[in-house]
């Protein structure tokens, strides 16, 4: 595990824009329990991609546009292990990835963003896809 004075300063780079942290998987299973509406759920990291892409085109994305998800949440990656575990259940047939980025509509996972997606991608592009998955989604 990562230590939380390494992470605290990449928690809040999202809980600072709105996002919601869940830290264990009770927390994870009673978010995504019967749950209306739309949710953006990040799986934050370390990594140089989440720092330099994930993160940013997540802030980007919400404030180019109307449409938005109407929850924002967060689970760390190496940090908070149950509950990115869990997070990683609602996320299947996904394989593991962090970062990641998910929509859930509904309870229901509707677009899913892994990092192979993210790595080597301008934070602008990924900002740019997320508005159009808000758009047809939110």
């Amino acid at each position: 595990m990562y230590p939380e004075q390494l992470v605290a300063p990449m928690r809040a780079e999202l809980t600072q824009i709105g996002f919601n942290e869940l830290k264990s998987a009770d927390q994870v299973d009673e978010f995504m329990k019967d749950h209306k509406g739309t949710s953006l759920v990040v799986i934050n990291s370390v990594c140089g991609c989440a720092a330099g892409a994930a993160r940013p085109a997540v802030a980007m994305s919400l404030q180019n546009t109307t449409k938005k998800p109407s929850d924002l949440t967060t689970v760390f990656a190496g940090a908070d292990l149950d509950a990115v575990a869990k997070m990683r259940e609602y996320t299947l047939p996904y394989p593991p990835s962090s970062p990641a980025i998910a929509l859930f509509k509904d309870g229901e996972l509707v677009h899913m963003i892994e990092r192979h997606h993210i790595e080597g991608r301008p934070a602008k592009m990924i900002a740019e896809h997320l508005e159009q998955v808000y758009e047809e989604f939110c």
